[in-house]
């Protein structure tokens, strides 16, 4: 536990004693309206979306003769789902199946499309019939801008070049013929665009050296048609730096963005740990782990300063979540796994850590949206079911392009077994009609704590919330009991002269409304 508290002074966090058994934590939190930070940009609540198991089909498309209620083939449920979230941006194809998808295969009559295998997940059939055009209906249907994973591992810069083009291109060429040939005449809008993905590994099992190369190849012949798009390189993996400075230096005046993945493995990679059936420690061991991106964040962020002092390139966390053992009885190969109150508590932990560096994250994208790892919804036929993951992304919301508030938090310290942490995690920000939105997580699964929230150079008359908790840290949300796990009103905060006060449960989430 020492290498944790440790980490956590490198946080720049304060850490009280252990709470005794029975006893209630405490914490203080001062926010900092009067030097504001800057912009929360709304697209660090991406969502990603691979083929892989049912997070395409049977998740987002069912095609439009499915007995499944649908518009032109997407499943109405998800939609008005997704819609709900105000989705920034979805990131697709990949993942690793980016790097073997070939664009041309998904274009053109369904009947003739060609018909691969998934050799990256599961090695089932994958018929092309979610394709390009298919990904742009839905994003015009949940009201999400375009993160296109290009191709780098298996595929020439002429073939991202000419896909770029079909997408793009406002001209006649044969390109933009061939797109209203195939039902859409005007261009569509690229932001984004990855630049391979996971270049170390799936991607190519490339050096640093070599990939920046790559990089800067492929960067030099992206060339949308109606707009700039953020390009963004492939980063290392997790805490490879060395790889983060080889790319900043080599290719750093070519890319927009730079790609940082964390996953969160409870039992390590071997054995990751069940997503429902799992104890106390367990629980302590997966939130410290999460903690650790903050580390990670910091450090590429340094490496990054030093080539890009002005914070031009973004750091796009572009994969994050949990991953456990998949559900028994599923396909290996399809990642599907439940959603408890202890990945509402992982999400929302995350998305704090991402407010915190607002000034470098500028997006994110959970993996991944739906069916697969630590998905908003999940779903089984006809049925759907919001996670818990989703509600916290809802509470979040007034946070999407919110100012950052600077916080400080001095709290008391939550611990079981190996692993230890602050109980509480904190985030503020004000929108653009002034209200400042608070975020609080209480991470100890036992005490509650009473948080006082101080605001210098800022006042409130009132403050509302809604919480995010439930009975048991295994609680999930299930196709026959869908609210278990899910926002209700809270009135455990109090407007005092001194400031605020908050009585938050264990193991809860709340976001609170001042005025």
């Amino acid at each position: 536990m020492r290498a944790i508290r440790s980490a956590i002074l490198a946080l720049g966090l304060v850490s009280l004693p252990l709470a005794q058994a029975g006893a209630v934590e405490t914490a203080s939190v001062t926010i900092r309206a009067d030097q504001p930070g800057p912009q929360v940009n709304r697209q660090i609540f991406g969502q990603f979306a691979e083929h892989l198991g049912h997070g395409i089909y049977g998740g987002i498309w069912v095609g439009p003769k499915s007995p499944i209620p649908n518009v032109h083939g997407y499943r109405k449920d998800v939609v008005d789902a997704l819609k709900d979230l105000s989705v920034p941006f979805v990131r697709w194809p990949g993942g690793c199946f980016g790097d073997t998808y070939h664009w041309r295969n998904g274009i053109g009559p369904q009947a003739k499309r060609s018909v691969m295998v998934n050799t990256n997940w599961g090695g089932v059939t994958e018929d092309n019939s979610f394709g390009t055009h298919e990904y742009f209906g839905f994003l015009d249907q949940i009201g999400a801008e375009a993160y296109v994973s290009g191709n780098v591992g298996s595929a020439a810069p002429s073939e991202l070049a000419e896909w770029v083009e079909y997408m793009t291109s406002p001209t006649g060429s044969s390109l933009a013929k061939e797109r209203a040939a195939n039902g859409h005449p005007a261009p569509w809008k690229v932001s984004y665009i990855g630049i391979g993905n996971e270049l170390w590994g799936c991607g190519g099992n490339m050096r640093a050296e070599y990939a920046a190369d790559v990089t800067k190849r492929y960067s030099s012949f992206i060339r949308p048609g109606n707009g700039k798009a953020i390009k963004i390189a492939s980063g290392g993996l997790e805490d490879d730096y060395a790889w983060t400075e080889t790319m900043m230096r080599e290719a750093g005046k070519g890319i927009d963005g730079y790609s940082l993945h964390y996953y969160v493995f409870p039992g390590g990679w071997a054995h990751k740990g069940s997503a429902t059936d799992f104890t106390e420690s367990e629980w302590a061991q997966t939130l410290s782990k999460t903690l650790h991106i903050d580390e990670l964040i910091a450090k590429q962020s340094a490496v990054m300063d030093k080539y890009d002092p002005a914070k031009r390139i973004w750091l796009s966390v572009d994969e994050w979540g949990t991953w456990y053992d998949v559900a028994p009885g599923t396909n290996p190969g399809f990642l599907y796994q439940q959603n408890s109150l202890r990945d509402a508590l992982v999400a929302a932990t995350t998305i704090n850590i991402f407010v915190k560096h607002a000034d470098r994250v500028k997006m994110a994208a959970i993996a991944q949206m739906v069916n697969v790892l630590q998905a908003m919804i999940l779903t089984d036929g006809n049925r759907m079911v919001k996670t818990p993951t989703y509600y916290v992304f809802k509470l979040y919301k007034p946070f999407q392009d919110a100012t950052q508030l600077p916080v400080e938090v001095k709290s008391s310290w939550y611990g079981k077994d190996d692993w230890g942490m602050p109980a509480i995690s904190a985030a503020a920000a004000r929108d653009k009609a002034g209200v400042i939105h608070i975020a609080l997580a209480n991470l100890d699964p036992n005490q509650p704590a009473t948080v006082s929230a101080k605001l210098t150079g800022a006042s409130a008359a009132s403050v509302t919330g809604q919480i995010l908790t439930a009975p048991a840290m295994n609680v999930i949300n299930s196709f026959d009991k869908p609210d278990q796990v899910a926002p209700r009103t809270f009135d455990g905060a109090r407007v005092g002269a001194d400031g605020l006060t908050v009585d938050l449960p264990p193991k809860s989430v709340v976001v609170l409304d001042l005025k």
